[in-house]
């Protein structure tokens, strides 16, 4: 016998891992991080995804999921602390693990998993200003064109690097 559809439960899980330095010894060096999505949940168009983003770019995330949900409050980021306080690992670390509960919060609220500029933030690769413009129709391709054109362009599915020699 087969369970009824209804038995099953949705899941959303969601991973911040694998930080990077990019542009390490500049003055425009940052560390941006994986994000990797596996869900059954109807509210998403891809149901595994992988996407990398830096913390200012979470900071954009929050600012405009709080400027649409109203009263609904907003999970908080972890401090943004001048980049060499104590030991990098260690803050990297301790962000990483912020970043990833202010995500897991984020889409446990049915009025955050709502807004599309956060479905396009966690499974596409567009730019903050690309995302601005797709959600506001003034581009040639819905959210979920977007997001679906990323996930079969292969680089949005969740594969390991292959560390290059």
């Amino acid at each position: 016998m087969f369970p009824n559809n209804l038995d099953i439960e949705e899941f959303i899980t969601i991973r911040v891992q694998d930080p990077r330095l990019q542009n390490e010894g500049t003055w425009t060096s940052y560390v941006d991080y994986k994000i990797f999505l596996h869900t059954n949940s109807k509210a998403f168009t891809a149901k595994t995804s992988c996407v990398r983003r830096r913390y200012r770019e979470f900071a954009w995330l929050r600012k405009k999921l709080q400027k649409n949900a109203g009263l609904v409050p907003v999970p908080t980021l972890p401090g943004k602390l001048p980049f060499l306080v104590g030991s990098n690992e260690d803050f990297i670390e301790r962000r990483r693990q912020g970043l990833q509960q202010f995500l897991e919060q984020t889409v446990q609220n049915m009025v955050l998993l709502s807004d599309s500029q956060l479905h396009l933030f966690l499974q596409s690769q567009l730019t903050l200003t690309e995302i601005e413009a797709c959600v506001q129709g003034r581009r040639p391709y819905t959210a979920a064109e977007a997001i679906l054109n990323y996930a079969m362009s292969n680089q949005g599915w969740a594969q390991e690097e292959i560390p290059s020699s």
